[in-house]
């Protein structure tokens, strides 16, 4: 009956619910309530499993690495925290989408692929670690999932992200749960702890490249600089010449060249709620990242 009553259940919009109701013998009728999450992107993505294997700061850094089309190697001793972490790691990245080498799971047999020269994300098991120190690898971040910690690092990986958005993004997610059960719906706090992470990061890319728009076809090589200049945070202006250089950043306005009418995802309803709050306030830094993500949360909570 349970499984009859999903079945027939109308497919949920997303962050709506369907209720189930499951006969159980001695217990009576129990109904259950299921929630689709309000960005279907997640649907798939454990969040916890990341949060729980890494602190904020370490976390910020492997995200910073990422941004920047680096080498990362992630070790634990299950192949469950290998995937789903990895998995995790990369939906932090929307709106934009990694490039490069990706095996959240690598078999001990490929292991010289970490020697290649170019960006990868690849998970490795813990016991592969003996072999990994005899191979000739530079300029890698390898993160231990099992311990919180890096076994290998560039050693700049703080200095990355623009001070006061990382810090305004560490404090989000540290309150991450708070701001969940502020909404008022303790039934759903898990999905809801997965929302507030990615409205944090969404907000993120917003405050760096929310403006895109305004520069659309004019964003070849020698016209970037109009882009970056309107940005009036000389940390963040440092920050978009390099990422600007990425494929990922190149992959991101190549997609919405081509598709200038038919993106309609979180990214862009953000971006716009965005641009239309500029000519009212020119705050920056944590407090305007703050207020808006603030918004955000009001504004879900009307869904």
């Amino acid at each position: 009956p349970f499984m009859r009553g999903i079945m027939e259940a109308p497919f949920p919009a997303p962050g709506r619910t369907i209720t189930v109701k499951n006969f159980l013998p001695g217990s009576g009728t129990e109904v259950i309530e299921l929630c689709r999450p309000s960005d279907s992107r997640l649907e798939h993505v454990d969040f916890e499993c990341l949060f729980s294997s890494l602190s904020l700061r370490l976390l910020l850094k492997v995200f910073a690495s990422l941004l920047l089309e680096r080498r990362v190697i992630f070790t634990a001793d299950k192949l469950s925290t290998l995937s789903q972490c990895c998995h995790a790691v990369v939906a932090l990245l929307y709106p934009f989408t990694w490039q490069h080498t990706y095996i959240p799971v690598l078999p001990p047999s490929m292991l010289d692929i970490v020697c290649t020269p170019t960006p990868f994300i690849v998970g490795l098991l813990s016991s592969s670690l003996p072999r990994l120190k005899d191979l000739p690898i530079e300029e890698v971040l390898v993160v231990d999932l099992g311990n919180s910690r890096f076994l290998r690092q560039l050693d700049d990986e703080d200095s990355i992200l623009p001070h006061k958005l990382q810090a305004a993004l560490e404090h989000v997610l540290d309150k991450r749960k708070e701001l969940a059960c502020d909404k008022g719906d303790l039934s759903n706090d898990e999905r809801l702890d997965y929302t507030v992470v990615s409205e944090a990061f969404v907000r993120f890319f917003v405050e760096i490249v929310g403006h895109y728009s305004l520069f659309m076809g004019g964003m070849e090589r020698e016209d970037e600089s109009p882009f970056r200049k309107a940005v009036t945070s000389k940390s963040l202006r440092r920050f978009l010449e390099v990422f600007m250089e990425t494929q990922m950043f190149t992959g991101f306005i190549q997609e919405r060249e081509l598709r200038r009418q038919g993106l309609k995802g979180l990214f862009e309803v953000r971006a716009q709620e965005y641009l239309d709050s500029l000519p009212g306030s020119e705050q920056r830094g944590v407090n305007k990242f703050l207020k808006g993500l603030g918004n955000k949360m009001k504004f879900l909570s009307k869904k």
